[in-house]
């Protein structure tokens, strides 16, 4: 081994892979099959044509090396346009795309092969192009950038599997008749649900686990934000162990989650996790272990957990995306989930970043109707936070507008209701409005958290604490590690105090609290004058204090609640006070 000489050099590597390889082949096999034929035919002349080798064929992807990192990235735009020329005439659902990376690095030779560091990052930047598009590295966006005569997108820092830095990736803008910038996995969060394992010894089971496959690919479709692969599509891969990271790239997601059911006597047992497609990275994992009294009615259980939990998971892995971007590339997707990222940390100043980012997205899209979900729940937190009215009128345009976008939408609903108890609780309004649009969004999703937890604030305030405590506890058992677990739990305290039940009441707030929320409104107040009718006057004189430098005057703010409490409120804040 001593006596080896490794052999290297610095070259441009080509790599391209077919977009849906396994989904096409399951559209037409044979089709499919002739049309990978003249793919790699196209590209392969299209390398040697421009000065370059081809190193590697494996299936439907090509591996090439050039000398030049210009040759190399002007073929990749040739080859892309022919390609794009011989699918004119086909079905959008059958054509063949090719995506492409590209990076200048250097790569150990061994025969027509080479290895290294700087293969797998022109194989990663071909993960992260658009279908029939182009990505390179930055040093070679920095040595083409003045020498083509396209555009260079800046796509960010990108974390990619088995290399300690991140990797800077560019795009490279092709004409229109390419696919454009805004695919499936460049846009909105795109998921594929593969078909869960039955680990029974019971092969009168399989049943079940694919009840649960279907219940959960289901109840994803149902939110608007989120692409779900087809059924037909992800149960191909049933009784295979395929790699996460291809069926990303076959399917186009960004998402994959699997997972598996075993049944023993009278307990089931089903575990889930969901992973990022890109990289492989394990983003989140549970398990549910169930007593099989109703069958059905645990499939039903286990699905709504199962999916509320990744809503929350796939919203944090999102904001997280958007967050690494460069700010010049952001659309109105990303802009969403930034204004997201700061509305979830519940005070006053990421209030009003989020509203700010909230109406940039939708002057870019008019129709996104997260933005306007985002606008009418921001300018809530702000409004609540604050006593102030002034914004009211903005995020009632925005709930309704929300609403008018999808009507099918329950987020939609859990927003409008959201400022319309804010504007019922500031205005001496009908919170009957609120209840209303809240049982709407519920009907449509049960599993709505969002709407659980407004609907009850709006309860308590119409005197009904009992019931309002139901949806509370219901909304804690459907996410019990929500990213709004902090509000969640404060409402539980509040509606302690409106029950009279002081202990309990500093019991909840203490617990959201720890779940590091600020609490703020109703709650906050609740808290310090719970702490002084249970003889805690020094720590209820403290958290008066301390609410007074967070506030203008919290006693202030209360009394501009249009609540039958707000007096009793008042009243003992002034006696803390005194």
């Amino acid at each position: 081994m001593g006596d080896q000489t490794v052999n290297r050099r610095l070259v441009a590597i080509f790599y391209a892979d077919v977009a849906g390889y396994s989904r096409l082949t399951g559209v037409d096999e044979v089709g499919t099959h002739e049309a990978l034929r003249t793919g790699l035919a196209i590209l392969t002349k299209a390398i040697e044509t421009n000065g370059g080798r081809v190193n590697h064929y494996a299936g439907d992807a090509i591996l090439a090396e050039f000398g030049s990192v210009v040759d190399c990235v002007t073929t990749a735009i040739h080859a892309q346009r022919s390609l794009a020329a011989e699918n004119e005439d086909v079905v959008e659902d059958k054509r063949l795309e090719f995506r492409i990376g590209i990076n200048l690095g250097e790569v150990i030779v061994d025969g027509n092969e080479i290895y290294g560091d700087g293969v797998n990052i022109a194989a990663r930047l071909e993960s992260l192009a658009e279908t029939g598009g182009i990505c390179v590295s930055g040093n070679v966006a920095d040595q083409v950038r003045h020498r083509i005569d396209v555009d260079i997108e800046d796509m960010g820092d990108h974390q990619v599997k088995n290399i300690d830095l991140p990797v800077r990736a560019y795009r490279i803008v092709l004409e229109r008749s390419v696919t454009p910038a805004k695919s499936l996995t460049s846009d909105k969060p795109s998921i594929a649900v593969l078909p869960f394992d039955n680990l029974s010894n019971d092969p009168d089971q399989e049943y079940f686990s694919d009840g649960i496959t279907e219940d959960i690919i289901t109840a994803l479709s149902r939110l608007s934000w989120l692409h779900v692969t087809a059924r037909n599509s992800t149960f191909s891969y049933k009784g295979q162990y395929p790699n996460v990271r291809d069926v990303a790239k076959d399917l186009d997601v960004r998402y994959v989650l699997e997972g598996s059911v075993r049944k023993s006597g009278d307990r089931i047992r089903i575990t889930a996790q969901l992973i990022d497609g890109a990289s492989g990275n394990h983003l989140w994992a549970d398990r549910y272990d169930r007593e099989l009294d109703d069958m059905f009615a645990v499939q039903d259980e286990i699905t709504g957990t199962v999916v509320r939990s990744m809503e929350s998971e796939l919203s944090g892995a999102e904001q997280t995306r958007a967050l690494a971007k460069h700010p010049q590339n952001l659309d109105a997707w990303d802009l969403c989930q930034r204004g997201m990222y700061h509305y979830n940390k519940n005070n006053f100043v990421d209030a009003e970043q989020s509203i700010t980012l909230f109406r940039k997205a939708f002057e870019i899209d008019p129709n996104l109707g997260l933005a306007y979900q985002g606008q009418a729940i921001a300018i809530s937190i702000w409004s609540v936070g604050s006593g102030k009215t002034n914004l009211l009128d903005e995020g009632l345009r925005a709930g309704n507008k929300a609403v008018e976008c999808d009507r099918d939408e329950p987020n939609s609903y859990s927003a409008l209701g959201c400022i319309l108890y804010v504007n019922a609780l500031l205005r001496d309004a009908n919170f009957e409005e609120s209840i209303s649009a809240l049982e709407q969004g519920l009907e449509l999703n049960p599993n709505s958290v969002a709407s659980r937890h407004f609907l009850a604030r709006s309860l308590m305030d119409t005197e009904r604490a009992e019931d309002a405590l139901v949806h509370l506890e219901t909304a804690l058992r459907l996410s019990p590690r929500d990213v709004h677990l902090g509000i969640t739990l404060a409402a539980h305290g509040m509606a302690y105090f409106l029950l009279g039940d002081y202990e309990k009441s500093v019991e909840w707030t203490s617990k959201s609290k720890r779940a590091q929320h600020n609490l703020m409104g109703p709650p906050l107040a609740g808290r310090i004058v719970a702490l002084d009718r249970l003889g805690r006057h020094d720590e209820a004189r403290a958290k008066l204090k301390e609410a007074k430098s967070r506030h203008l005057d919290i006693i202030n703010v209360v009394n501009n609640w249009k609540v039958s409490y707000r007096d009793d409120l008042i009243s003992g804040l002034e006696d803390v006070g005194d």
